[in-house]
Parts: C-alpha cells; sequence; structure tokens
C-alpha cells in the first residue's frame, strides 16, 4: 500500500510545508486541473475571492500523524528499524529512537508478541489485524499493520523500502466492559452450576444387587448449564429404580425444573407404580411446572428376581446394555414423547439385565454432535461400552473419553452405569433366593412356617433373626391366604446386607396398616410385620395381583 495515499484517509488539519521533508516524502505539484477558489458570494465580477480550500492530496502527514490520538509507528526494512513514532505513541510507551530495530527499540510490541505479526505482514503485503491486547501499562490496544512502501531518504532517486505502519487504537473501555460482561456471565453459569449440582444427589444410592455409578459435566464456559439429571431410587424388596433426564432448556430455569421434577420422580417412586404409570404422573406435572418447558426422561426399575430392567421412556434415548457374553443390547421401545406434551399413554417394555450385565443410560449431550446424526452418536456409544470394562465408575470416564467429552464440551452430560455382578464361590452364599408354590388351603400356612424354618436355618441366621423372619412369614401368607386369592407365593431372598421376605397373590387390593381395637379378629398381621421389619410395603404385580414384601437388616460381620 503507497503511504502517502493512506495518509489522505486520515483526518485533516492545516498544512505545515515541514512535515513531508522530515519523512522523506515529496509535495505533489499543483496542476492546472486542481479545483480553483471558491467565488465570493453573488458572483459579481472583480469580487475578492474567498482563500482556496486544501486539497487532501496537500495534507501533511506528519502533522495529521502528530496529532490523532491513536498510536501510530513506521518501521521498515528485515529489522522493523523505526523509521517514525507519533506523539500519542510516545506518552504511552516513551520516546524511541528512530533508526534502530524494533526488537530492542520497540519492547512492548515484543511483548504483546506483535514482532511475528511484522513479518508475516512483510511477507505477504496485507494487513492484519489484532483485537484487544492488553499492555504492561493495563491499556488495551487494537493493532492493525498495514504493509506501506517508503522512498529512501538520501539515496538516488526512485528507490523503494518496504515497511509496516503500526496503528493501534485504544479500546480499554471496551475491554474492561467486556470483562465485566464475561465476569457476570461466568456468575450467572457458576450459579447455575450450583444449583444443578445441589439438585443432583450428593451420594449415589447403591442397592444390594447392583453397583452404580454417575458422572455429570456441565458444558464448557461458553455454554450455558442444562437441565441433565440422574437418580438412583431403593423401593424396597430387593428393587431399584434408575432415572435420567433431560430438560430442554438453559441456565437457571431449567436447574430449576429439573430440581422440580426429580422431587417429584423420588415421590411417585415410593408409591412403587409401574414405570409407565410413573411418567404418566410426571407428564401432567410437568405440563403445570412450566408449559413452556419439555422434559426427555427414562424410569426404569431393576428387579433382582426377574433379571431385567422393565422401563419407560419420554422421548429418551435408548438404554444399551452389554450382556455377560458382551452382546449390546438397544432397549429402542416403546418410546413416548417427551414430558409436558400430554395426550398420549405411556406404555413399559424391558431388557434383559442377568449377573454379569452392564446397562447405561445417558443423555444427548454425551452422543449428539452437530456434524453427524444422533444414531451415529448412539453407535459410537455400543462400540465404546462393547470395551469398556472395570468398575461402574471406570466405564464411566472411559465412555466420556471415548465419545470425545472435554471441559470446553459444548452441552451438557450426564451418564449413569450401573452393573450387576456375576458372583461366585463364597460371595455367591451370601445372595440366595428360596420360593414355595402356596397350593391348597389352610394347609399353606403350617407348609410355609415349616419351610421358612428350614431355609432361614439353612442360611444359618442367628435364633433371633430366625424367628423374626419365620413370623413374618406366617404373618404375610396369613394375610394372602384370608385376603388375596391364587396363585400364591412366597418367596424368601437374603444379600449381604438383608433378608427379604415377599408374599405374592391374584388380588391387586394393597393392605394398609391400620389400628386394630381390642375386640377386632383381625388387622393385626400388617401392624405386627411393620413392629418387627426394618421395612416393609407392598406393590401391585405387572400381571394382576400385589406382592406384600418386608425386611430385615442383617448383623453386620
Amino acid at each position: 500500500m503507497n503511504f502517502t495515499r493512506w495518509s489522505a484517509r486520515l483526518p485533516g488539519t492545516q498544512r505545515r510545508a515541514a512535515a513531508r521533508t522530515d519523512l522523506g516524502i515529496s509535495p505533489p505539484q499543483r496542476t492546472e486541473s486542481s479545483v480553483p477558489a471558491a467565488r465570493a458570494e453573488g458572483g459579481q465580477e472583480g469580487a475578492t475571492l474567498a482563500p482556496a480550500a486544501t486539497g487532501v492530496d496537500e495534507l501533511p502527514t506528519r502533522e495529521v500523524l502528530d496529532r490523532i490520538p491513536a498510536l501510530v509507528a513506521l518501521v521498515h526494512g528485515p529489522e522493523h528499524r523505526i523509521a517514525y513514532v507519533n506523539d500519542a505513541y510516545a506518552t504511552a510507551f516513551g520516546e524511541r529512537p528512530v533508526g534502530e530495530p524494533a526488537r530492542d527499540a520497540l519492547p512492548e510490541l515484543d511483548e504483546l508478541g506483535l514482532l511475528p505479526l511484522l513479518d508475516q505482514v512483510l511477507r505477504s503485503s496485507k494487513p492484519r489485524t489484532v483485537k484487544s491486547r492488553k499492555a504492561a501499562s493495563g491499556r488495551s490496544y487494537t493493532f492493525t499493520c498495514t504493509p506501506v512502501t517508503l522512498p529512501v531518504s538520501g539515496s538516488a532517486a526512485g528507490l523503494k523500502d518496504d515497511g509496516v505502519l503500526v496503528f493501534a487504537a485504544d479500546v480499554t473501555d471496551h475491554a474492561e466492559a467486556a470483562e465485566r460482561l464475561r465476569a457476570s456471565e461466568r456468575t450467572q453459569r457458576e450459579t447455575a452450576v450450583t444449583l444443578q449440582r445441589s439438585l443432583l444427589p450428593q451420594e449415589l444410592e447403591q442397592p444390594d444387587d447392583l453397583r452404580i455409578a454417575a458422572t455429570y459435566q456441565p458444558g464448557g464456559t461458553e455454554a450455558a448449564v442444562g437441565g441433565d439429571w440422574y437418580d438412583v431410587i431403593t423401593l424396597g424388596g430387593g428393587r431399584t429404580a434408575l432415572v435420567i433426564g433431560d430438560v430442554m432448556g438453559r441456565g437457571v430455569r431449567a436447574a430449576a425444573v429439573m430440581g422440580q421434577l426429580r422431587t417429584a420422580v423420588r415421590a411417585y417412586a415410593r408409591l412403587d407404580l409401574p414405570p409407565h404409570e410413573v411418567l404418566q404422573l410426571l407428564d401432567g406435572l410437568a405440563a403445570e411446572i412450566d408449559a413452556s418447558q419439555i422434559a426427555t426422561m427414562v424410569y426404569a426399575v431393576h428387579d433382582p428376581n426377574e433379571g431385567s430392567l422393565v422401563y419407560a421412556s419420554a422421548g429418551h434415548l435408548p438404554i444399551l446394555v452389554r450382556d455377560e457374553s458382551g452382546t449390546i443390547h438397544r432397549a429402542e421401545e416403546p418410546t413416548g414423547p417427551p414430558l409436558g406434551t400430554g395426550g398420549w399413554l405411556h406404555t413399559s417394555g424391558s431388557v434383559p439385565l442377568g449377573p454379569g450385565s452392564t446397562a447405561v443410560l445417558y443423555t444427548d449431550g454425551l452422543v449428539e454432535r452437530r456434524s453427524e446424526d444422533i444414531d451415529e452418536g448412539v453407535a459410537a456409544l455400543e462400540r465404546a461400552l462393547a470395551g469398556a470394562t472395570g468398575t461402574p465408575q471406570v466405564v464411566c470416564d472411559r465412555l466420556i473419553r471415548a465419545l470425545g467429552v472435554t471441559a470446553d464440551h459444548d452441552d451438557d452430560v450426564a451418564v449413569l452405569v450401573l452393573q450387576h455382578p456375576a458372583r461366585t464361590g463364597l460371595d455367591a452364599e451370601l445372595f440366595r433366593n428360596a420360593a414355595l408354590e402356596l397350593l391348597g388351603g389352610v394347609e399353606a400356612a403350617p407348609r410355609a412356617r415349616a419351610f421358612a424354618t428350614g431355609v432361614l436355618a439353612s442360611w444359618r441366621f442367628p435364633p433371633e433373626l430366625h424367628d423374626l423372619g419365620v413370623l413374618a412369614a406366617s404373618e404375610l401368607v396369613a394375610n394372602s391366604l384370608q385376603h388375596g386369592t391364587p396363585p400364591m407365593r412366597l418367596r424368601l431372598r437374603r444379600t449381604d446386607r438383608r433378608l427379604i421376605i415377599e408374599v405374592t397373590d391374584g388380588d391387586d387390593h394393597l393392605p394398609r396398616r391400620r389400628r386394630a381395637e381390642p375386640a377386632d379378629e383381625a388387622g393385626r398381621g400388617i401392624a405386627i410385620v411393620a413392629t418387627i421389619a426394618s421395612n416393609w410395603g407392598s406393590r401391585r404385580t405387572p400381571g394382576g395381583g400385589k406382592a406384600v414384601w418386608c425386611e430385615f437388616a442383617l448383623p453386620r460381620g
């Protein structure tokens, strides 16, 4: 770029003849094509002419550069020797000796990383700009480096030298305003992250039969926090509910909606309803919480007696299960619309989860990428799960790494991994099952007591726990014989932490604990069970009927 023509674009001022001489640039000669002076008002002949306006090409470059508030420096040659710095530059960084190379005489440019940029401008003959560089003084500048051609002073006519014009605009106010805005955004994001994490379970419940780990990673600093969440809820009787969901929104509002949904899920889970009925209740609640927000969710229940994962999905991504042989199963159907849309009857499905299996529940941040279809992300997760071994926490970490989730990821990620261990040896002795079909009439009660007595004795329980277990089994069977219908079954189960006694029958009327009056002949069975057991409950079974259970905590050691 020609330096003289570039200077014509700067703000004008009055001419000083010595300016061009100082920079070694000859002033242009006036020609007959120059603009004539304007005539006096009225156009009368012989009127005194007004002074001619100074032409833009005749403005004195040196004085223009000296007076503009921006910082200007002119360097030339491969060593970027100083040809000129203006007053604003000298005020900001001090006087600079003419003729010295920039590396020695302009240390501030070196500190700001501009010397390589000067080399690039010389090589490419194209201007370059760097925005908001902060100097040691604390001021921020935006630098524009423009290639110029300078005549060599004192040399033969026609010799030129390549140089760079450094133009720096003080943008401190803008930079500080931008930093205040970024600080405000960081504060808001930290608030949302804190709220989000506080609403997630601080410590996961660990069921007897499963090993579980979870990971939540918020999006990077440029992404607003979403409404991803997970939960693990022990239902009693050895069963466990597993939840993962994603509120379709960002920031504190999404986190608040997520917290309300999570609280509602835990409340509905205590009713021990089938998964699809829990989603049905949540669907109406989500619309009441915030009609503009919808959420996807999977609610699944693991029953160790059945060896399966019964689930219902509201528009969420499919559960992935790797069985003991390493085969990956994708639980895709049935899937209903997201929560909050209304007008849909959800249904439950199931996927096998036997000993040695690993299941993964996750949100879309793990598998969704803008450059590819989400099915490709799910397929990539399947491949990663096929080779991810170790504890549930190790599997979580490996899946996060395999899917390329980093600290600056553009979306929230929640992952829930559960394993049903395959137990062998002495460990297997701590997990036992025994069941008896209750056939016949009243004679089923003594048969059930005898069965419970023998099983609990073989499991070598202490005498006190043995007697309490037999009493609880007797009361539950008697209650089922009196109020239930066939088929009936007594099931005893022990884990390393508790003894579980469960009776099922064909009647779906759930028992409740009530105060029996002295003259009542019934109503004491459930009260006795609730008094002697650590916990008790009842639920309706999928095929019709109910299950009533109680459990006793085993002594440690």
